[in-house]
């Protein structure tokens, strides 16, 4: 399987999301924004985290509308898989992907910290390798992770089980305790949280493991 990691100006956990990718069997490409297409036989798109255009206008935004922007959105649209993280949600939402929006903490501050997750469902691609309900340790690192949806946009997610994470102490105000959101496919994920940090006992952990095993393992299955 391939997956191709994307870098704008500002990314900071590029490296890491390959790194990530890799350590679960991916043979992964690196993109740059100003490129106009993905490589041939890409099987899932990862947008990492960082500060995005320095997070000017709004969190992803710019980078929603950069030239690869255009790629991303014909592989979701064709049933590709994408997971944008931290950042990489933000921009997933300004690109239409995702429901909702990222919004500025309700503590107003940039919070750094590892937070427990719990895995609200195992009924997609990114998930099943974990048990429903499972606690998970993850790291942090947003000052615009507040996930704020709508009333009517709220109660699809949960009818259509297309949550897929929540915080277990809430860190940022998020709507729900949400952490992590589904697409109606369930192909595309946005995440808060940082997997990817936590994919080696070595740094401090490995319960971000699941989500990319259970990527390898769902996307063998598709």
């Amino acid at each position: 399987m391939k997956a191709a990691v994307v870098t704008f100006p500002g990314s900071n956990c590029d490296r890491d999301l390959a790194v990530a990718f890799e350590a679960a069997g991916f043979e992964v490409a690196r993109v740059w924004h100003k490129d106009t297409a993905l490589p041939v036989g890409v099987d899932v798109v990862g947008i990492p985290g960082g500060f995005s255009f320095g997070d000017y206008l709004r969190c992803g935004a710019i980078a929603a509308q950069s030239p690869i922007g255009a790629a991303v959105r014909a592989h979701a649209d064709r049933g590709g898989f994408a997971i944008g993280i931290c950042n990489g949600f933000q921009v997933l939402t300004e690109m239409g992907l995702l429901p909702g929006v990222l919004m500025r903490n309700a503590g107003l501050k940039f919070v750094c910290r590892s937070v427990m997750l719990k895995v609200a469902t195992t009924a997609s691609p990114f998930t099943q390798s974990y048990a429903a309900g499972q606690e998970l340790a993850i790291p942090i690192a947003h000052h615009d992770g507040n996930y704020t949806i709508d009333d009517a946009g709220l109660q699809r997610l949960k009818a259509e089980d297309r949550i897929a994470f929540t915080y277990a102490a809430n860190p940022n105000g998020s709507m729900a305790d949400i952490a992590g959101v589904l697409s109606a496919n369930r192909r595309v994920l946005g995440m808060m949280p940082h997997p990817e940090r936590a994919v080696d006992p070595v740094t401090g952990g490995a319960d971000g493991q699941g989500v990319f095993a259970s990527l390898m393992r769902g996307m063998a299955l598709a």
